[in-house]
């Protein structure tokens, strides 16, 4: 098999798993255009933890319904994917050998920024998955140099996914159609993105929150763009980015895609 790719994902809201959108539609092949890993780990910006990363030793995890709101059928959407351990302890070992600090929770589940991608990409929920956190008040950097440390993983078969949002300001959602205009702060931050990514420009993602357009307003806090540079930094050094897909839903949540390989 050759080596997986390394991949962000913009999951949007919940609705995803049931409304169609042309992210949903690319994200219901993208599991057949990867392949099968030997398993997954999805750093979802819905899990932040103090300190440093952790990962779940979950054996079953449970399908956590993180959000409110929406439609009973949202609600009763279940992942019963197995977890993987023993992948999980490898993440952490990895960590740990790059001079990071790691734990570990015992029970933690599959929230919504890794069930919802996954019951589109791995419908079949038989590919084992274990989740990681992202580190609440660390940078751009500081979740590269994670990425990095993880960045054996790839060459044992295990897929790495980011799963969090190209943009993410929800104080500027007010109930827009999901096929609403797009405003410039959004398509402006996108495209500066896009550009950076396909050049390898490091040092200018790496600093996005002082260098690009509208990147705070894009992102009020930044947990939902922290996955993009773990997937980069686990791609390896010297790795490109290839925009696998590009939407925007409800006017304020591009849904890019990225591989980085």
């Amino acid at each position: 098999m050759s080596q997986l790719p390394t991949i962000f994902l913009s999951h949007g809201s919940p609705m995803l798993a049931l409304q169609d959108s042309p992210a949903r539609r690319f994200l219901q092949g993208l599991g057949k255009s990867l392949g099968r890993p030997k398993a997954i780990v999805v750093v979802s910006a819905h899990w932040e933890t103090r300190g440093g990363p952790a990962a779940s030793l979950a054996s079953y995890p449970q399908t956590i319904h993180d959000f409110g709101g929406f439609p009973r059928a949202l609600f009763e959407i279940q992942y019963p994917a197995p977890g993987s351990p023993d992948t999980a302890r490898r993440a952490v070992a990895l960590l740990e050998a790059g001079g990071i600090a790691a734990g570990s929770s015992p029970e933690r589940g599959l929230d919504h920024g890794a069930w919802v991608p996954l019951t589109l990409m791995y419908p079949d929920a038989d590919i084992p998955v274990t989740q990681l956190s992202v580190v609440h008040g660390a940078g751009p950097e500081e979740h590269e140099h994670i990425g990095r440390a993880l960045a054996g993983l790839r060459e044992e078969g295990v897929l790495v996914v980011g799963s969090g949002s190209l943009t993410h300001n929800l104080y500027e959602f007010r109930g827009q159609g999901i096929d609403a205009p797009v405003p410039h702060w959004v398509s402006e931050f996108e495209a500066w993105m896009k550009a950076r990514l396909e050049d390898s420009d490091r040092a200018a993602l790496l600093a996005y929150r002082r260098a690009a357009p509208f990147a705070t307003h894009n992102h009020p806090t930044e947990e939902h763009l922290l996955p993009l540079f773990v997937a980069m930094g686990a791609a390896g050094p010297g790795a490109g980015a290839t925009q696998l897909h590009a939407s925007v839903e409800h006017g304020v949540l591009a849904m890019d895609a990225f591989a980085f390989q």
